[in-house]
């Protein structure tokens, strides 16, 4: 069974590289599956998206990305994100307070756009993570 090639960097490092069976991501035209042998593809990833990469016998490999692309072509999966971080990676606790003191400033009327931009990353993050937001 053909297996996709998945390349996952972001300005500071790489985050992963090897074989997998499926990458799922979201973009600005909604969510999307790749499999081996999809069209070629170039999407554009939103903020505060989760990108999952499933492998045969092992634990997916969860994500949080803040923007970026993902670019697919003859099984070579290339997801290049302005910021991301791997869910086993994510202080779960640090993470939870970050998410409260940003809902805290939007429901208090105080927020810009940099206290939405935290929540919706601070929520990807737990969510990669594998909890519940």
């Amino acid at each position: 069974m053909a297996k996709l090639h998945v390349g996952f960097v972001s300005p500071e490092r790489e985050l992963w590289s090897g074989e997998a069976d499926m990458v799922i991501a979201k973009t600005v035209e909604g969510e999307i599956g790749i499999l081996p042998n999809h069209a070629p593809v170039l999407g554009v990833l939103v903020e505060g998206g989760v990108l999952r990469v499933k492998r045969d016998g092992e634990l997916d490999l969860v994500a949080a990305v803040h923007g970026g692309f993902i670019s697919v072509a003859n099984n070579e999966v290339a997801v290049l994100a302005e910021a991301a971080e791997l869910g086993s990676e994510v202080d779960v606790e640090a993470t939870k307070d970050a998410l409260q003191r940003a809902q805290a400033s939007i429901e208090a009327g105080q927020a810009g756009a940099d206290a939405r931009l935290e929540a919706k990353r601070a929520a990807a993050r737990l969510r990669a993570a594998g909890e519940e937001v």
